[in-house]
Protein backbone atom coordinates (compact mmCIF):
# COMPACT_ATOMS: atom_id res chain seq x y z
CA UNK A 1 0.00 0.00 0.00
CA UNK A 2 3.15 2.05 0.84
CA UNK A 3 5.16 1.30 -2.22
CA UNK A 4 4.47 4.29 -3.88
CA UNK A 5 6.39 6.36 -1.01
CA UNK A 6 9.71 4.61 -2.24
CA UNK A 7 11.76 8.21 -2.31
CA UNK A 8 9.09 10.26 -3.01
CA UNK A 9 8.64 14.11 -2.19
CA UNK A 10 5.88 15.77 -0.91
CA UNK A 11 5.02 19.10 0.11
CA UNK A 12 3.86 22.50 0.39
CA UNK A 13 2.96 25.20 -2.59
CA UNK A 14 1.98 29.00 -1.56
CA UNK A 15 3.42 32.41 -1.15
CA UNK A 16 5.20 32.92 1.19
CA UNK A 17 5.98 29.92 3.41
CA UNK A 18 8.44 30.65 5.45
CA UNK A 19 6.52 30.88 8.50
CA UNK A 20 4.80 26.70 8.18
CA UNK A 21 4.67 24.17 10.42
CA UNK A 22 3.85 21.30 7.56
CA UNK A 23 7.07 19.62 6.88
CA UNK A 24 7.72 18.93 10.66
CA UNK A 25 4.35 17.05 10.98
CA UNK A 26 4.62 15.18 7.91
CA UNK A 27 8.21 14.53 8.14
CA UNK A 28 7.71 13.24 11.26
CA UNK A 29 5.02 10.82 9.83
CA UNK A 30 7.38 9.54 7.44
CA UNK A 31 9.85 8.46 10.15
CA UNK A 32 7.26 7.08 12.54
CA UNK A 33 6.55 4.69 9.50
CA UNK A 34 10.02 4.16 8.41
CA UNK A 35 9.08 5.45 5.18
CA UNK A 36 11.34 6.91 2.59
CA UNK A 37 9.88 10.09 1.60
CA UNK A 38 10.10 13.84 2.63
CA UNK A 39 8.46 17.07 2.74
CA UNK A 40 9.16 19.73 1.07
CA UNK A 41 8.20 23.74 0.51
CA UNK A 42 7.85 24.94 -2.80
CA UNK A 43 7.12 28.64 -2.46
CA UNK A 44 5.41 29.47 -5.89
CA UNK A 45 3.72 32.73 -7.15
CA UNK A 46 0.36 32.12 -9.18
CA UNK A 47 1.78 32.69 -12.60
CA UNK A 48 4.42 29.70 -11.61
CA UNK A 49 1.23 27.23 -10.73
CA UNK A 50 0.20 25.89 -14.19
CA UNK A 51 3.80 24.87 -15.38
CA UNK A 52 4.62 23.54 -12.00
CA UNK A 53 1.51 20.72 -11.70
CA UNK A 54 2.05 20.17 -15.42
CA UNK A 55 5.43 18.92 -15.06
CA UNK A 56 3.76 16.53 -12.39
CA UNK A 57 2.28 14.51 -14.91
CA UNK A 58 5.32 12.77 -16.07
CA UNK A 59 5.77 9.53 -14.44
CA UNK A 60 9.47 10.15 -13.48
CA UNK A 61 7.88 13.00 -11.52
CA UNK A 62 9.11 12.17 -7.41
CA UNK A 63 6.53 14.04 -6.41
CA UNK A 64 3.11 12.44 -5.28
CA UNK A 65 1.03 14.33 -2.99
CA UNK A 66 0.67 18.45 -2.33
CA UNK A 67 -0.73 20.50 -0.28
CA UNK A 68 -1.95 23.96 -1.30
CA UNK A 69 -1.87 27.26 1.50
CA UNK A 70 -2.49 31.09 0.81
CA UNK A 71 -2.64 32.64 -2.24
CA UNK A 72 -3.60 29.31 -4.06
CA UNK A 73 -6.11 27.18 -2.89
CA UNK A 74 -9.00 28.52 -5.87
CA UNK A 75 -5.73 28.78 -7.96
CA UNK A 76 -5.06 25.00 -8.71
CA UNK A 77 -8.73 24.06 -9.34
CA UNK A 78 -8.39 24.99 -13.06
CA UNK A 79 -5.32 22.67 -13.32
CA UNK A 80 -6.32 19.29 -11.66
CA UNK A 81 -7.76 16.65 -13.23
CA UNK A 82 -10.41 15.98 -11.06
CA UNK A 83 -12.05 17.26 -6.79
CA UNK A 84 -13.92 15.46 -4.74
CA UNK A 85 -17.35 15.97 -3.54
CA UNK A 86 -16.13 17.93 -0.96
CA UNK A 87 -13.77 20.06 -2.58
CA UNK A 88 -16.71 20.81 -5.26
CA UNK A 89 -18.88 22.10 -3.28
CA UNK A 90 -16.27 24.06 -1.46
CA UNK A 91 -14.52 26.01 -4.87
CA UNK A 92 -11.27 25.74 -2.81
CA UNK A 93 -8.08 22.89 -2.62
CA UNK A 94 -5.36 22.88 -0.17
CA UNK A 95 -4.78 18.92 -0.89
CA UNK A 96 -3.58 17.18 -4.50
CA UNK A 97 -3.22 13.83 -4.99
CA UNK A 98 -1.36 12.52 -7.60
CA UNK A 99 -2.61 8.97 -8.14
CA UNK A 100 -0.81 6.03 -10.19
CA UNK A 101 -1.45 6.98 -14.03
CA UNK A 102 -0.42 10.62 -12.82
CA UNK A 103 -3.77 12.27 -12.24
CA UNK A 104 -4.19 15.36 -9.93
CA UNK A 105 -6.91 14.64 -7.72
CA UNK A 106 -8.28 17.37 -5.45
CA UNK A 107 -9.42 17.44 -1.93
CA UNK A 108 -10.34 19.59 1.00
CA UNK A 109 -9.13 18.58 4.09
CA UNK A 110 -9.33 22.28 5.77
CA UNK A 111 -13.10 21.85 6.52
CA UNK A 112 -12.94 18.41 7.97
CA UNK A 113 -10.04 19.89 10.28
CA UNK A 114 -11.88 22.42 11.47
CA UNK A 115 -14.76 20.55 12.50
CA UNK A 116 -13.31 17.76 14.20
CA UNK A 117 -10.94 21.02 16.51
CA UNK A 118 -14.66 22.38 17.45
CA UNK A 119 -15.60 18.97 18.40
CA UNK A 120 -12.82 18.58 20.35
CA UNK A 121 -12.85 22.14 22.41
CA UNK A 122 -16.69 21.21 22.65
CA UNK A 123 -18.15 23.86 20.82
CA UNK A 124 -21.78 22.51 19.02
CA UNK A 125 -22.74 25.17 15.80
CA UNK A 126 -26.24 24.21 16.08
CA UNK A 127 -28.45 27.01 16.49
CA UNK A 128 -25.29 29.76 17.60
CA UNK A 129 -24.40 33.10 16.00
CA UNK A 130 -21.15 32.97 13.95
CA UNK A 131 -19.00 35.93 12.71
CA UNK A 132 -16.25 35.27 10.54
CA UNK A 133 -13.56 37.56 9.22
CA UNK A 134 -12.08 37.56 5.99
CA UNK A 135 -13.47 35.88 2.67
CA UNK A 136 -9.90 33.65 1.54
CA UNK A 137 -9.79 30.10 0.84
CA UNK A 138 -10.18 28.87 4.61
CA UNK A 139 -13.12 30.80 4.91
CA UNK A 140 -14.51 29.36 2.22
CA UNK A 141 -14.29 26.10 3.63
CA UNK A 142 -15.87 27.11 6.74
CA UNK A 143 -18.85 28.31 5.83
CA UNK A 144 -19.13 25.44 3.59
CA UNK A 145 -18.99 23.23 6.39
CA UNK A 146 -21.87 25.46 8.33
CA UNK A 147 -23.85 24.97 5.26
CA UNK A 148 -23.49 21.41 5.31
CA UNK A 149 -24.15 20.59 8.68
CA UNK A 150 -27.01 18.47 9.66
CA UNK A 151 -27.81 21.44 12.40
CA UNK A 152 -26.99 24.17 11.27
CA UNK A 153 -25.84 27.88 13.11
CA UNK A 154 -28.65 30.12 13.19
CA UNK A 155 -26.84 32.59 11.82
CA UNK A 156 -22.87 32.86 10.09
CA UNK A 157 -22.27 36.56 9.02
CA UNK A 158 -18.83 37.45 7.01
CA UNK A 159 -16.73 40.71 6.83
CA UNK A 160 -13.59 41.20 4.39
CA UNK A 161 -12.11 44.62 3.61
CA UNK A 162 -12.75 43.48 -0.47
CA UNK A 163 -16.38 43.26 0.12
CA UNK A 164 -16.42 41.92 -3.53
CA UNK A 165 -14.41 38.88 -2.67
CA UNK A 166 -16.60 37.89 0.10
CA UNK A 167 -20.04 38.46 -2.16
CA UNK A 168 -18.61 36.18 -4.43
CA UNK A 169 -17.55 33.80 -1.79
CA UNK A 170 -20.98 33.49 -0.50
CA UNK A 171 -22.55 33.29 -4.14
CA UNK A 172 -20.23 30.62 -5.02
CA UNK A 173 -20.67 28.26 -2.11
CA UNK A 174 -24.29 29.23 -2.17
CA UNK A 175 -24.73 27.75 -5.60
CA UNK A 176 -23.45 24.33 -4.47
CA UNK A 177 -24.97 24.54 -1.29
CA UNK A 178 -27.41 26.51 0.83
CA UNK A 179 -26.55 29.50 2.10
CA UNK A 180 -29.15 31.02 3.00
CA UNK A 181 -28.20 31.92 6.66
CA UNK A 182 -24.80 33.38 5.36
CA UNK A 183 -24.82 37.02 5.20
CA UNK A 184 -21.81 39.30 4.61
CA UNK A 185 -21.51 42.79 6.05
CA UNK A 186 -20.16 46.55 5.10
CA UNK A 187 -18.32 46.20 8.64
CA UNK A 188 -16.79 44.75 11.56
CA UNK A 189 -19.49 46.22 13.87
CA UNK A 190 -22.25 44.54 11.75
CA UNK A 191 -20.79 41.53 12.49
CA UNK A 192 -22.64 41.75 16.08
CA UNK A 193 -19.67 40.41 17.96
CA UNK A 194 -20.94 41.46 20.51
CA UNK A 195 -23.58 38.88 20.93
CA UNK A 196 -21.53 35.81 18.97
CA UNK A 197 -21.13 32.72 19.97
CA UNK A 198 -18.12 31.79 17.84
CA UNK A 199 -15.48 34.87 16.46
CA UNK A 200 -13.03 33.38 13.71
CA UNK A 201 -10.14 35.15 12.36
CA UNK A 202 -9.67 33.62 8.50
CA UNK A 203 -7.47 36.22 7.56
CA UNK A 204 -3.51 36.73 8.03
CA UNK A 205 -3.52 39.28 10.93
CA UNK A 206 -1.75 38.63 13.99
CA UNK A 207 1.18 36.73 12.14
CA UNK A 208 3.40 39.90 12.19
CA UNK A 209 3.82 41.95 15.51
CA UNK A 210 3.04 45.22 13.74
CA UNK A 211 -0.34 43.86 12.87
CA UNK A 212 -3.06 46.04 13.41
CA UNK A 213 -6.25 44.82 16.24
CA UNK A 214 -9.47 43.54 13.71
CA UNK A 215 -10.87 43.88 16.58
CA UNK A 216 -11.91 46.32 19.66
CA UNK A 217 -11.52 44.32 22.88
CA UNK A 218 -15.27 45.67 24.19
CA UNK A 219 -16.45 43.73 21.03
CA UNK A 220 -15.39 40.60 23.12
CA UNK A 221 -17.48 38.73 25.88
CA UNK A 222 -17.06 36.03 28.16
CA UNK A 223 -19.64 33.52 26.39
CA UNK A 224 -17.98 33.29 23.03
CA UNK A 225 -15.59 31.20 21.86
CA UNK A 226 -12.43 32.77 19.62
CA UNK A 227 -10.94 31.20 17.07
CA UNK A 228 -8.31 32.75 15.53
CA UNK A 229 -6.24 30.38 12.06
CA UNK A 230 -2.89 31.97 12.62
CA UNK A 231 -1.19 29.58 14.73
CA UNK A 232 2.46 31.15 14.95
CA UNK A 233 2.53 33.46 16.70
CA UNK A 234 0.63 31.28 19.11
CA UNK A 235 -0.93 33.47 21.05
CA UNK A 236 -2.28 36.73 18.44
CA UNK A 237 -3.28 40.00 19.97
CA UNK A 238 -6.82 38.64 19.23
CA UNK A 239 -6.25 35.58 21.34
CA UNK A 240 -4.62 37.72 24.29
CA UNK A 241 -7.89 40.17 24.15
CA UNK A 242 -10.24 37.28 24.11
CA UNK A 243 -8.42 35.67 27.37
CA UNK A 244 -8.39 38.58 29.38
CA UNK A 245 -12.35 39.09 28.63
CA UNK A 246 -12.80 36.04 30.15
CA UNK A 247 -13.62 33.91 26.64
CA UNK A 248 -12.86 30.61 25.80
CA UNK A 249 -9.63 30.98 22.87
CA UNK A 250 -7.60 28.66 20.55
CA UNK A 251 -5.52 28.82 17.74
CA UNK A 252 -4.93 27.23 14.32
CA UNK A 253 -2.80 24.61 15.26
CA UNK A 254 -4.63 21.60 15.83
CA UNK A 255 -6.76 22.46 12.35
CA UNK A 256 -3.48 22.27 10.78
CA UNK A 257 -3.17 19.08 12.40
CA UNK A 258 -6.59 17.46 11.96
CA UNK A 259 -6.28 18.75 8.13
CA UNK A 260 -2.91 17.52 7.60
CA UNK A 261 -3.54 13.92 9.01
CA UNK A 262 -6.35 13.78 6.51
CA UNK A 263 -4.38 15.24 3.82
CA UNK A 264 -1.80 12.33 4.47
CA UNK A 265 -3.95 9.99 4.81
CA UNK A 266 -5.62 10.53 1.24
CA UNK A 267 -1.78 10.50 -0.47
CA UNK A 268 -1.00 7.21 1.71
CA UNK A 269 -4.32 5.96 1.47
CA UNK A 270 -4.12 4.15 4.79
CA UNK A 271 -5.60 5.29 8.26
CA UNK A 272 -2.68 6.64 9.87
CA UNK A 273 -2.42 4.85 13.45
CA UNK A 274 -2.82 6.26 16.79
CA UNK A 275 0.81 6.33 18.03
CA UNK A 276 1.99 8.31 14.68
CA UNK A 277 -0.52 10.43 15.08
CA UNK A 278 0.57 11.43 18.52
CA UNK A 279 3.99 12.04 17.66
CA UNK A 280 3.02 14.29 14.85
CA UNK A 281 0.94 16.01 16.93
CA UNK A 282 3.79 16.46 19.75
CA UNK A 283 6.67 17.59 16.97
CA UNK A 284 3.69 20.14 16.23
CA UNK A 285 3.22 21.41 19.25
CA UNK A 286 7.02 21.32 19.91
CA UNK A 287 7.97 23.23 16.80
CA UNK A 288 4.80 25.87 17.47
CA UNK A 289 5.20 26.09 21.46
CA UNK A 290 9.30 25.98 21.25
CA UNK A 291 9.30 23.57 23.66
Amino acid sequence: MMDHFAKATYGLIGYPLGHSLSPVMHNTAFKALDVEAEYVLFPMKKEEIEGFLKELKDKDSPIFGLNVTVPHKENVIPFLDALDPFATKVGAVNTVVIDKNRRLVGFNTDGPGFLAHLTEVGFDAAGKRIAILGAGGAARAIVSVFCLLGSRPDSVRIYDVDKDKAVALVQDVGSRVDASHVQVVNSIDDLNIEIADLLINATPIGMKAADPSLVSEELLHSNMLVYDLVYNPPETPLLKMAKAKGAKSVNGLKMLFYQGVLAFQHWAEIQLPEPVKARMWEELEKACYKK
